[in-house]
C-alpha cells in the first residue's frame, strides 16, 4: 500500500452552517471566523495505490461553472485537482478507480470536465466511479434542500460514460480499502477506511469534516438526519478509540490527522498532525 494526502483547494463557507445548533461563541474558540461569519475549510483528497488500483477518493468542486458559481464559495491556495496528482507522480489517464464519498458539487465536480465540442467528458478517462447505491439513487431523484448540491452536469456524465459503479453494502472494495456507509449527512455517504502500515486509517469526509467536529452534537446544519450523524460518529468514534485508528479529515485547514483519547467530557482528539507524519 502506498497512500498520499493532498489538499485540492480551499473555499469558505458560513461558519453557522458549519456547526449547526453549537453557539458561535462557542465554536468560534476552536475555529475562527472572518467578518463575514466566514470559515477556511480544505479539499483534502486521499490517493492510494493496493493491488494495482490507483484509487484516488473525491475530486472537489472542478472547473465547469461559471464565476458567477464559484464566487460565493472563494477558492484559493490549494494545489488543484490534476497538478496535486502531477506532483505526486499521476497522470488523470493513471487513475484505475474513484472512489466519492458522496454527490455533492464539492466532493464529485472534478470528476467531469467541460469538453470542446460544447459537451462533457471524465477527468479521468480509464477510471472506475464508486458510489454507493443509496446514495446514487437519493441524488439522481433529488429533493429541495440538496438541489444546490447534486448538480446534473457533476452526475449524470458518470452514469452515461459506462464506468459508474453502484456499492451495494459495506465492506473491502480493494485489498486494505473498505468502505462504511451513512445515513445522516446525506443517504448513503461513504467513509473510507485504509489498513496502512499496521495501523487503520479513517477518512472521515463529511461525518467528521474538521477535528472540531469530534464532540457528538457539534454537526452541520447540512446534514439531513442529525440524530443519524450524532449515532454514526458515536459508532465510529468509539471504534477508532478502541482499536487506535488514525482520523484523516477532509476539511480542517488547521489539522489532517489525529488520534483520539477518552475525557470527562467523552472522546476527544489526542495528538494532532500532519498526513506527511504518516506517510514516511
Amino acid at each position: 500500500m502506498k497512500t498520499d494526502l493532498f489538499n485540492i483547494s480551499n473555499f469558505k463557507v458560513d461558519g453557522g452552517a458549519m456547526f449547526g445548533v453549537v453557539p458561535k461563541a462557542l465554536w468560534s474558540r476552536v475555529y475562527p471566523a472572518d467578518v463575514n461569519n466566514l470559515i477556511v475549510l480544505t479539499l483534502n483528497s486521499i490517493i492510494a495505490e493496493t493491488d494495482g488500483h490507483v484509487v484516488l477518493v473525491d475530486t472537489g468542486w472542478g472547473d465547469k461553472q461559471d464565476e458567477k458559481f464559484f464566487r460565493h464559495v472563494h477558492l484559493h491556495d490549494g494545489e488543484g485537482l490534476t497538478e496535486g496528482l502531477r506532483k505526486r507522480g499521476y497522470k488523470p489517464e493513471d487513475i484505475t478507480d474513484v472512489v466519492l464519498t458522496h454527490l455533492h458539487a464539492d466532493h464529485c465536480g472534478g470528476c467531469v470536465k467541460n469538453s470542446n465540442d460544447g459537451g462533457y467528458e471524465l477527468v479521468f478517462p480509464n477510471a472506475e466511479y464508486h458510489v454507493s447505491r443509496a446514495q446514487w439513487e437519493w441524488a439522481v431523484k433529488n429533493n429541495l434542500r440538496e438541489a444546490d448540491a447534486f448538480l446534473e452536469e457533476n452526475i449524470l456524465p458518470l452514469e452515461q460514460s459506462g464506468r459508474l459503479r453502484l456499492a451495494d453494502e459495506e465492506g473491502e472494495l480493494f485489498r486494505d480499502f473498505s468502505v462504511r456507509i451513512c445515513y445522516g449527512h446525506t443517504q448513503g455517504l461513504m467513509i473510507p477506511v485504509i489498513s496502512y502500515s499496521g495501523r487503520k486509517l479513517v477518512y472521515t469526509g463529511d461525518l467528521i469534516p474538521t477535528i472540531a467536529h469530534i464532540p457528538l452534537i457539534w454537526n452541520m446544519s447540512y446534514d439531513i438526519e442529525s440524530l443519524k450523524t450524532i449515532e454514526e460518529k458515536k459508532s465510529i468514534l468509539q471504534e477508532a478509540l478502541d482499536n487506535d485508528y488514525i482520523l484523516v479529515f477532509q476539511h480542517d485547514v488547521h489539522f489532517e490527522c489525529c488520534t483520539l483519547t477518552m475525557t470527562e467530557k467523552g472522546i476527544r482528539a489526542k495528538d494532532k498532525f500532519q498526513f506527511r507524519e504518516i506517510a514516511s
